[in-house]
């Protein structure tokens, strides 16, 4: 299993993937018209409306009223009628919810997992839309459903307007405007100020990416070393001190101490390099897992395994980096007999029967991939339909 996962864009526009590549990412907008031939919404306004209803999903209503804003966090019990203009619902991580929507944000896989976020949807009223404002990731935003008007302006200063519920830039001057259709596509790089407003009801769907911050991640790293177990855990102590006439003052070898164990502090880098794995396959934090049914035993498993292949749960997060796995911020070490296989789920998210059919003859690998499915990071694929 060499080849390039199914299903992958080829082309952006009238742009191939390398082009496309070289020329825009991360550099400039691209507009392309019937962007994805053949496309489908993944999800109806209906849809998105009982999905904001749902205590498992993540979703906020944002409305303006004149310049006034309003923003909400779900679930909702009721939405605003579709007949008051100026409002939109949020939907985030949808493909973490429909099997539909996880395809759809495959098909941007030409760049790493790593990079991938999640599939958000946005549907508006007329007029509706979140105002002018920057992210700090790359987004391409897919019109699903009626019509957007799009304006974008190029890197400012970054200033917002104090005291909005909504990041909303201070200053917005566009030098370009578009409306989309359905499968029309606007790609849009990180710094980037742009605005959206509906064209009567519509449904846009935004593809983002994970762009970590320097501070998010040592942030993450430093905590996660210091909850780590493992060799001495000195404390200080200061038998002998004389008696303080200044109390007020920071003792110096209190001080010196302390500045000494951060100077002298040097993480291993094979320390840095499993934290940065699980670091980048760390589940999002609404996502939680349903296992499968724990009376299959492992024999059990593999004998349906080899018959029928497995697949990545949807929310699942899987990388590899040299002799190491990473999977929903775990990593494993396995045995060079398993990294084939482990690669290869990796890559494609699923695992065909006639592959399974040698690779779980590896008592390690069918162990480990019984014990996923239990935790329900991966699951046995649908049986095909013969048209029998």
């Amino acid at each position: 299993m060499t080849a390039s996962p199914a299903g992958i864009l080829k082309t952006i526009g009238e742009l191939s993937v390398d082009e496309f590549m070289q020329r825009y990412w991360q550099r400039k907008p691209l507009l392309a018209r019937a962007a994805l031939p053949g496309f489908e919404s993944p999800v109806s306004p209906e849809l998105l409306w009982e999905m904001a209803s749902r205590d498992d999903v993540q979703a906020r209503l944002i409305a303006r009223r004149a310049e006034q804003w309003t923003l909400d966090q779900g679930p909702f019990d009721r939405l605003p009628s579709r007949r008051r203009a100026g409002w939109t619902v949020l939907i985030n991580g949808l493909d973490r919810h429909l099997d539909a929507a996880h395809a759809l944000l495959r098909r941007f896989r030409f760049l790493p997992d790593a990079r991938l976020d999640d599939l958000m949807a946005s549907y508006a009223t007329d007029g509706g839309g979140v105002g002018p404002h920057a992210d700090s990731y790359d987004v391409f935003l897919l019109q699903a459903h009626g019509q957007r008007r799009w304006r974008v302006a190029p890197p400012d200063d970054g200033r917002l307007v104090p005291g909005a519920p909504v990041k909303l830039l201070a200053r917005f001057a566009p030098t370009e405007e578009w409306i989309l259709g359905p499968g029309d596509m606007l790609y849009v790089p990180p710094g980037w100020g742009h605005e959206g407003t509906a064209v009567g009801e519509c449904i846009t769907l935004s593809i983002g990416f994970r762009a970590p911050s320097r501070h998010e991640f040592l942030s993450a790293f430093l905590a996660a070393s210091a909850d780590s177990p493992g060799g001495p855990d000195p404390r200080f102590s200061d038998r002998g001190r004389a008696a303080s006439t200044q109390p007020g003052a920071l003792p110096q070898d209190l001080v010196a101490q302390l500045q000494g164990w951060a100077s002298d502090w040097r993480p291993r880098r094979r320390e840095i390099e499993r934290f940065i794995g699980c670091y980048l396959t760390e589940p999002a934090q609404d996502v939680w897992f349903e296992g499968s049914d724990r009376t299959r035993s492992a024999s059990q498993f593999t004998s349906q395994a080899t018959r029928l292949g497995v697949v990545l749960d949807r929310r699942t997060r899987m990388a590899w980096r040299g002799s190491q796995v990473f999977i929903n911020g775990e990593v494993c070490d396995p045995a060079p007999s398993e990294r084939v296989a482990l690669r290869a789920l990796a890559n494609h998210r699923e695992l065909s029967a006639a592959h399974l059919l040698t690779a779980l003859q590896d008592p390690a690998l069918a162990q480990r991939m019984h014990a996923w499915s239990q935790d329900g990071w991966l699951h046995l694929s649908a049986p095909r339909d013969t048209g029998h």
